[in-house]
Formats: structure tokens, sequence, C-alpha cells
């Protein structure tokens, strides 16, 4: 089980709906900080516009809408950094960024995985889902149904990018690539589970809590997205 940080705690960063490249620049930019220990951890959340992301080991084709298929849906293509093949973010799934020094609570990438995964499995469980995980696919299932994408990048401890989590989520736009390199199974959302659209703010709320249980912190802050903006501001003074 994940180590406890004693009275340690968590800035939380709702970014609403944010284009993925100002986001990942943010994440870069904080990343720095909390390496260079100028910033304490950071719990990114948010919604991205239409984009399909191609981590570090993406096979290309995996990409399979057209050019007009990818126009019609404004979908924007992004080969970045983490690992993992391709996904997808839009509106109605809640992404999470955690910005955290993984030597104040495990050296493990793995277990730092399995966490994350735990926080999803979590929230799950509240609304009467059982999320499972399967051993060839990092990620969270229910059934044989994706509805969490996991993707991470860890530099000198320090880790970012983090999971997607389908809650409202158009599942249709996932016709334009092969979700994460696996062709055998379905992807899913809490809204296609449940039969019915979920509050985003109530599902961000259990995210954070879960989050601060299985990581160990024993609060929040809020940090408003201008908050942010302020104390990045301070860090260069």
């Amino acid at each position: 089980m994940p180590e406890q940080n004693q009275n340690k705690n968590i800035n939380i960063c709702d970014l609403g709906f944010i284009d993925y490249k100002e986001a990942w620049d943010l994440q870069k930019e904080i990343l720095n900080l909390r390496h260079e220990n100028r910033i304490e951890d950071v719990f990114f959340l948010l919604e991205h516009p239409n984009t399909y992301t191609l981590g570090k080991t993406a096979d290309r084709s995996h990409l399979i809408g057209s050019s007009d298929y990818l126009n019609q849906n404004s979908i924007s293509i992004y080969d970045i950094d983490r690992g993992g093949d391709i996904t997808y973010h839009g509106p109605g799934q809640i992404v999470g960024y955690p910005i955290i020094d993984l030597t104040e609570w495990q050296r493990d990438t793995h277990k730092y995985l399995r966490a994350l995964e735990e926080v999803i499995i979590k929230t799950c469980s509240y609304y009467d889902l059982v999320g499972i995980r399967d051993e060839k696919y990092t990620g969270v299932w229910i059934e044989n149904r994706k509805i969490a994408a996991i993707g991470i990048k860890v530099s000198h401890w320090i880790t970012m990018h983090g999971f997607a989590f389908n809650v409202n989520t158009n599942l249709s736009l996932f016709n334009g690539i092969i979700p994460c390199g696996i062709y055998d199974k379905q992807v899913t959302s809490l809204e296609k589970e449940i039969g019915k659209k979920l509050d985003i703010v109530e599902v961000k709320a259990l995210l954070v809590e879960n989050f601060k249980i299985i990581f160990g912190y024993t609060g929040s802050i809020n940090l408003p997205k201008d908050t942010l903006k302020s104390k990045l501001l301070l860090t260069e003074i």
C-alpha cells in the first residue's frame, strides 16, 4: 500500500476546458518548478477539445480516421512524450495530470500506475460499478470495456501526464483510432454504464478525495487557474 505523507497537502487546480498544447506546456513548466522544489505537488483536472495523442511507443497505423474525418470533427493530433499508444481526449472526459514528487511517496513507477488505476476504481465504485485491471494493459475496465486510459512520464521522479476518465464522453470519436492499440476491446463511459449523464463537478470531487486517500495526502488546497499564474510569476522573482 502507498505510504502516508504526514501533514502533506496537494494543490488542486481545475483548468476547466483547455487546449491540449496549452495544458501540456503548463505541465512542463510546473514539472520544472517542482523539480527545483519551487512549488509543491499539483493535481490538474480538466477537459480537452477533441484531440488524439500518440505516446512515445505509438504505432501511427492506429490512427485510422481520414483527413476528412479529422476535419469534420475538429480533431487535433499531437505526438507527445508520455508512454503508451494512441488515445482520444474530448469534452465530457475528465483528464487528470498529477505533477507530484515520487520521492515523497514511493520511487516505483509500476506502483504509481497501479495507484492511479485505484483512484479510478474507487470512483467507479461510488456509482456501483466494478472497475477492474487487465494484467496485459494499463488502465481501468468495466468487464472488457475500457473506461479510463493512463499514460505517464516520470522525470527525476517527478510525474506528468496521467489519466483520461470517460464520464460523459462522445464515444463515437474513438472510431478514428485503435484506442491504445487494442483491437479486441471496446471503450465505455460512466454515462453509458449508468444510463444517464453525470455531474462533472461531482466526479471531479470524488477523484480528488480518492487521489488524496490513495496517495496519503492529509488535505488539499484549491488553486484557481488565475492564482496558479500568480504563483508562477512569484517564482520568477
